[in-house]
């Protein structure tokens, strides 16, 4: 019999804070953006690129790279605790998140024009982990019998997760890569903007983690209705980001942004559906120590708002750094 009572104390003040940030944020993303000019030289009609609207992209790309840092870092040391950390390369995911957090909080309010060499390497340290720790998933899963079979998709190491953190490394690469743009020229990473590297990152990044958590929601039969949500509106996010990041600069970018902003919110309300799960499940809340663990992951869903922001931020660039 499932205990169905609603959560109280503690969790009932966590779930009702939650709910007051996705209200908030849902609010928030009806009202119109306000675009920064840019720079014009007085003998020329071409505007000049802002080194201020680079900087705030890049700060911008930090917040979202701690998003996707503390999502990762909440939810391995939950779900690594569950596996009693057999393997000791087990901590190191925690230890490259909580170090990614530290230097996203850092560059989120560093207004200065340049990289920073501590944040450079955590970041590329951590995405490194990331590729390494889905090769270790992949080999988890397919070392038991079955190997690639749905059994083992849905119970073993999830394939997807570790990605997450490459991603958080990754955004964070990218970013110290905008903030280095020398004053008057656009933003380039690898010779192509900035705007459309990082949008197309983000879209990929959404797309990849929709195959995730359609696969788990898929173990759990989507017997609810709000089980389709993380399957049906990031996907339209990620096209619509891929169709900006890839189109002409004169693309209409309005729709994109709501569907974003929409996708942000999707993954705080998430956060909010999952506690209400753990609390549905045997023993509700007051047996939080087995149902955190064996329950949806309350941690995961943040990574969707991680990488809506860093698609806004792309947005940003693509704005404020046209290039053509």
């Amino acid at each position: 019999m499932v205990f169905t009572a609603r959560p109280t104390g503690a969790p009932r003040a966590a779930l009702t804070f939650v709910g007051s940030i996705t209200v908030a944020a849902l609010l928030a993303a009806t009202r119109s953006r306000r675009t920064m000019p840019l720079i014009i030289l007085p003998c020329s009609n071409a505007p000049v690129p802002d080194p201020v609207a680079a900087n705030r992209a890049a700060r911008r790309l930090n917040r979202a790279a701690g998003t996707l840092a503390a999502s990762v870092l909440c939810d391995s040391a939950v779900e690594h605790y569950r596996g009693q950390f057999e393997n000791r390369a087990m901590y190191t995911p925690l230890i490259t998140a909580a170090l990614a957090l530290a230097v996203s909080a850092h560059g989120t309010v560093d207004k200065r024009q340049a990289p920073h060499v501590v944040r450079d390497t955590v970041y590329l340290l951590t995405a490194i982990v990331g590729v390494v720790g889905t090769g270790f998933h992949l080999f988890n899963v397919r070392r038991k019998v079955g190997k690639l079979s749905w059994q083992n998709l849905f119970y073993g190491a999830p394939v997807g997760a570790p990605m997450a953190i490459g991603l958080s490394g990754l955004l964070g690469y990218l970013s110290e890569r905008v903030r280095e743009t020398p004053a008057g020229e656009t933003p380039l990473i690898g010779g192509v903007p900035a705007g459309r590297v990082v949008g197309l990152t983000a879209g990929l990044g959404i797309a990849g983690t929709v195959s995730e958590a359609g696969l788990l929601h898929f173990r759990g039969s989507f017997h609810d209705p709000f089980m389709y949500l993380p399957v049906t509106m990031p996907p339209i996010a990620a096209l619509a980001l891929a169709r900006t990041a890839l189109g002409p600069a004169s693309t209409e970018r309005r729709i994109t942004r709501w569907w974003l902003r929409a996708t942000a919110v999707l993954g705080l309300s998430g956060t909010a559906f999952h506690a209400i799960g753990v609390g549905r499940d045997m023993g509700g809340w007051r047996n939080w120590q087995q149902n955190i663990l064996n329950g949806p992951p309350i941690p995961a869903p943040p990574a969707f708002t991680g990488l809506a922001l860093a698609g806004l931020a792309a947005l940003s660039l693509l704005e404020d750094h046209p290039d053509d």
